[in-house]
């Protein structure tokens, strides 16, 4: 199971719930016959703060495989509001277009900010106590 220390490496969609529950960050399946490659995902470690801490939180005693839809309201566990660009604190939308939709909401104070993330985890490596990790499965 993930814990604090450990990387995570998982796939993940975003949603704005509160607002038509558009997509800021969509997998549409398979594309290019590269779905399978590692870059594709989102990876953290558990507990450095680079991540909304709602979703840190839901990754927190998972295993390889597992699913879970996590509902994140607006404040201290979402994205903070002086990181208008994602980039100290992910994920991060990978589209123009989706970063358009997430800070619109999130910028937004007469609009729903509660944001839905779909995330499964592919892989969870262990830190191995010297800076490093070992390849989980």
């Amino acid at each position: 199971a993930a814990n604090d220390g450990d990387r995570v490496v998982f796939d993940w969609s975003g949603y704005t719930i509160g607002y038509f529950g558009r997509p800021f960050e969509a997998k549409g399946g398979p594309q290019g016959g590269a779905f399978d490659k590692d870059l594709d995902y989102f990876r953290t470690v558990l507990g450095s703060k680079q991540m909304v801490p709602g979703v840190e939180c839901a990754l927190k005693g998972m295993h390889p495989g597992d699913i879970r839809q996590v509902i994140v309201p607006y404040g201290p566990l979402s994205y903070p509001p002086e990181d208008k660009e994602h980039d100290l604190v992910g994920p991060k939308p990978t589209t123009f277009s989706g970063m358009r939709a997430l800070n619109f909401v999130l910028e937004n104070p007469r609009v729903d900010r509660t944001l839905l993330f779909n995330v499964k985890v592919i892989r969870v490596d262990k830190s191995d106590g010297k800076g490093g990790f070992v390849r989980g499965s």
